[in-house]
């Protein structure tokens, strides 16, 4: 496995919920900035706007690791309980392609793009 996605949710303090926004936006930049991001891209839950994702694209497992370990991601995590009551959960997948090679994974959409 080399390419890998994440799935990131965390819940917003309702009474936080622009400061939780605007946390996690502040992330974007270093990260996008870092070597292996593929894709970092923040997403806010329509039913239930306090929630919100994280999709993540890394070229390698090794790459994800570094950022992890990042200063900008390890300060996010010592703060996280300020913004948010739940996350992050995070989860770790592989695509597994299917149909049309531009529509069955994320990776394969942005190589089309």
């Amino acid at each position: 496995m080399s390419e890998l996605i994440l799935i990131v949710s965390l819940v917003a303090k309702p009474e936080k919920q622009q400061e939780a926004e605007q946390f996690l936006l502040d992330l974007l930049p270093p990260t996008h900035a870092e070597d292996g991001c593929l894709l970092f891209a923040l997403h806010r839950e329509v039913e239930d706007p306090t929630r919100i994702w994280f999709v993540e694209r890394w070229a390698s497992r090794a790459l994800l690791d570094a950022h992890l370990h990042s200063e900008h991601i390890q300060k996010a995590l010592a703060g996280v309980s300020e913004y948010f009551t739940e996350g992050p959960d995070i989860r770790f997948c592989e695509a597994i392609p299917g149909g049309d090679p531009d529509k069955g994974s994320i990776a394969g959409h942005a190589a089309g793009a």
